[in-house]
């Protein structure tokens, strides 16, 4: 069809590549010069060409060209640091008598230098160049792939006055199609033709990638050959980049069939890529000139990015209507249905964007189908074959008995499929099909391209008649287009969202998160080692206060409390800014009981950045401790001031005043708790840190800068507390404990952690349990009063144990670092959510409301 290249054939083309024929065009001429600037090898005509009496082997380049431009191919060839750049120069002179000026090509190949020369046009050079711009704006604007092509065609045309310029399209299966196209009008039109694969033959569609123009001026000019053919080893000069390079015969035949006589094909190549060709016929001989050809070049280059625009434009579009669909299915599926029992739903609501005949879904070896779709039992037969297809990917048939032979049983009512897995691993599917539908393709000619045989053996014999042929396709279906595979991968996102939570959660961000495990992994090892750390240095530093074991470790187990109580807000916001106010309520919560109601905060609340709040978050606890042992709020009358403002810096200034306590003494040796007092702030935020031990009550001030804050138009009201401390007074005082209480954890040290603290509440009997299975033999042997269960016990969860114990009517609460709604504890019946880590205190409340 264009200036394309077909293999020379069956039994030589492995012998005799495309771009090692040996010749070149007669409309220029080349020289093959050694890195010592003399000649190994040039073409039989240079000599005449350049205007010179003779060129031999061995002749220096300064004995034909003029020191000047000697010294400008030597400029040029220092740019060729890549190994397919081409430079290229224009209107040089030789020493030939004619004195004419040449253009010229410069490139590598194996260690030597090839320069190829043709007749300079200085009449056009300049207008050549001018027009890329004029060409480009015309093309600006332009929606769409097509419309696009066919501007560009029209304006190659235009510049290039070829008889025919089209725009021709690779198709995924290697097929061609020419999409757009600019004629004359008295030229047959190919617009719509497809060419099949064998046309354009990879080892054509590679050097397509590295050289991105191809000539013919005219198909029956007799190749001038390179002397000598073979270098000194015995290779053929590789001329893969040279513009001048001769074609096989059998593509000369081919155009000659077409009634040709000249052709240009130039590579569009979008994202290294070889998207298409614009293919230029001429139905007579056409030198066209090298700076237009350069000219057609650059302009190839430009309208590639111009269509990469386009395209991704296109993927845009098919972006923001996978988005539409995500929204619908998920609107459909949000109430928590199964997605099984959704199936026509889902099918009507992908109906518009993916047009199907059936649909199928099979997961956890459940199968459910709907519309024109093979059974049950046809669909477990061809389910070895789709689950040793490659896990997460997409299979688009549209003849599927080709692939799976039995698929055959229900041909007559599907015969394309649309796979798309749904689980991490190839097991669960959700499956479009399409029934078969007869296509009529218009091909180019026969697309079977017949097979002669010579003395030398096979030979392909290039088509004679390029009339329209028609083919008819049966046992297929519609094709499944690249805008509807996209629309695939969202549905399969979606499907895998919906169907990940339906499942266990952990499970579930398993699933989700896959592909970012090992990122995870990191992330969690690095903050796990960071807070393992931080514990460490507080145990540390914290065996220098004073006081017995037992002081001792509850001192400690309150710096950890506040560490975890911080973390927890922060992971509640997904690790984001944090109020201040609800850590000061948090901390009066779980450190003053009923005295919070003698806590008063004034101002505005402010977010605090996670890398701020756990340094707060110790400060904070260190004072209410100590306000509640030694201050204001250590006895009955005293209360506490904390206040917040901004200064015009925009700085956090939080005041603490203490009223109406026990007189105030600067204490006689530093702790580990004063310590973090004054030095945290200043040390970590690069803030400040003041503390008075007035005798009337502690005073103090501390400042954070402002690039750890956020603002927040909530306001936390840390006085809301006081019916909850009333509460949790009230359980504290709880008397009527359980007598046998169930305990499920499946870390030792935490389950004989919270053993101890149970018979210390008084707890008579405690069942100490690390899996569902001993939990349940347990309670059929003789149900327990209460139950601690840990919620997340490893690879299972004790929810078949919160569902028997609700059956029985047995009070229970759950352990968990995860939040309320993440457990749902009220849905299993459970009486409360104890938070980890939890303290003795934690579980008597916890005790009391189970009462």
């Amino acid at each position: 069809m264009s200036a394309v290249e077909t293999q020379v054939d069956l039994t030589s083309c492995d012998r005799e590549p495309i771009h090692q024929l040996g010749h070149v065009q007669s409309f220029g001429a080349m020289l093959v010069v050694s890195s010592d600037h003399y000649i190994a090898h040039h073409s039989a005509n240079a000599a005449e060409f350049l205007g010179l009496e003779a060129i031999a082997r061995g002749d220096s380049l300064d004995s034909i060209l003029p020191a000047q431009t000697l010294e400008t191919i030597q400029d040029a060839a220092k740019w060729l640091a890549e190994p397919d750049d081409t430079e290229r120069l224009f209107s040089i002179a030789s020493l030939g008598s004619t004195r004419e000026r040449f253009d010229c090509s410069i490139h590598r190949t194996a260690g030597l230098l090839v320069l190829e020369f043709e007749r300079h046009d200085p009449a056009g050079f300049g207008n050549h160049v001018a027009s890329i711009r004029p060409m480009m704006n015309r093309l600006e604007g332009i929606e769409g792939v097509e419309d696009l092509c066919q501007a560009a065609a029209k304006r190659l045309k235009a510049l290039l006055e070829f008889d025919r310029v089209m725009v021709y399209r690779f198709h995924a299966d290697g097929s061609g199609e020419v999409i757009a196209e600019a004629r004359e009008s008295a030229v047959d039109s190919y617009s719509g033709l497809r060419y099949p694969k064998s046309d354009i033959p990879q080892q054509a569609r590679d050097l397509y990638l590295r050289n991105r123009l191809r000539i013919i001026a005219d198909v029956k000019d007799t190749p001038v050959p390179v002397v000598p053919a073979q270098r000194l080893d015995g290779d053929p000069i590789d001329l893969s980049l040279s513009t001048l390079r001769s074609v096989s015969p059998v593509h000369i035949e081919y155009l000659r069939n077409m009634g040709v006589r000249a052709s240009l094909s130039i590579s569009i190549i979008v994202r290294g890529r070889l998207w298409g060709l614009f293919a230029c016929h001429h139905y007579q001989p056409r030198a066209l000139p090298f700076s237009k050809r350069t000219a057609a070049e650059v302009f190839s280059q430009l309208f590639s990015l111009t269509l990469d625009r386009a395209v991704h434009d296109s993927g845009a579009a098919r972006r923001a209507l996978g988005q539409n669909l995500h929204e619908r299915l998920m609107t459909r599926l949000a109430a928590g249905a199964d997605l099984r029992e959704t199936l026509e739903q889902i099918g009507r609501s992908i109906g518009d964007s993916i047009p199907h005949d059936g649909a199928s879904i099979f997961i956890d070896g459940d199968y459910r189908a709907s519309g024109h779709a093979p059974s049950e039992d046809e669909f477990r037969q061809i389910l070895p074959a789709l689950n040793s297809g490659p896990a997460g990917r997409i299979l688009a048939r549209t003849d599927l008995t080709s692939a799976i032979p039995e698929a055959q049983a229900f041909a007559g009512r599907a015969t394309g499929a649309l796979i798309i897995p749904v689980s991490r691993q190839a097991r669960d599917y959700f499956i479009l099909w399409r029934r078969e539908l007869k296509q009529v393709v218009t091909w180019a000619g026969n697309p079977e391209k017949p097979v002669e045989r010579t003395a030398e053996g096979e030979r392909l014999v290039p088509r004679k008649s390029f009339a329209a042929w028609q083919e008819t396709v049966e046992g297929r279906s519609a094709d499944w287009t690249q805008a509807e595979l996209d629309l695939a991968e969202t549905l399969r996102i979606t499907l895998l969202e919906v169907i990940l939570r339906l499942t266990d959660a952990a499970a579930q961000e398993r699933k989700r998160a896959g592909e970012q495990q090992d990122l995870l992994i990191a992330e969690l090892n690095h903050r796990v080692r960071n807070i393992l750390n931080l514990i460490r240095g507080l145990v540390n530093q914290s065996r220098h206060e004073t006081g017995d074991a037992a002081t001792l470790t509850t001192l400690i187990g309150g710096r950890i409390g506040a560490l975890a109580a911080a973390h927890d807000n922060l992971t509640r916001d997904n690790w984001g800014p944090t109020s201040l106010k609800k850590l000061i309520a948090d901390e009066a919560d779980a450190y003053l009981g009923a005295k919070t109601t003698r806590l008063e905060v004034e101002g505005r609340d402010v977010l605090i950045v996670p890398q701020a709040y756990t340094v707060l978050a110790l400060v904070l606890h260190e004072m209410i401790t100590n306000s509640a042992k030694y201050g204001s709020l250590s006895d009955q009358s005293g209360d506490l001031l904390i206040s917040l403002e901004r200064n015009e810096a925009g700085d956090l200034l939080l005041g603490w005043q203490e009223r109406g306590g026990p007189p105030v003494r600067a204490p006689e040796r530093r702790g580990f708790g004063t310590t973090i007092i004054e030095k945290s702030i200043p040390h970590e935020l690069q803030g400040e840190a003041e503390v008075d031990f007035a005798l009337g009550g502690l005073r103090a001030r501390f400042t954070v800068p402002t690039r750890f804050l956020e603002e927040t138009d909530k306001d936390h009201v840390v006085s809301d507390l006081k019916d909850h401390a009333d509460a949790s007074a009230g359980a504290e005082a709880a008397t009527d404990l359980p007598q046998r209480v169930l305990l499920i954890e499946d870390n030792m040290i935490i389950a004989l952690d919270t053993e101890e603290m149970l018979r210390e509440l008084g707890v008579p009997e405690v069942l100490v349990s690390g899996s569902v299975t001993q939990a349940l033999r347990a309670i059929e042997k003789e149900a327990p009063d209460f139950a601690v269960l840990d919620f997340n016990l490893g690879e299972e969860s004790s929810e078949p144990v919160a569902r028997e114990l609700a059956r029985r009517g047995v009070p229970f609460v759950l352990a968990t670092g995860y939040s309320a709604k993440e457990v749902r504890f009220e849905e299993l019946g459970a009486t409360a959510i104890l938070k980890k880590p939890y303290d003795k205190s934690d579980l008597a409340k916890a005790l009391a409301k189970g009462a």
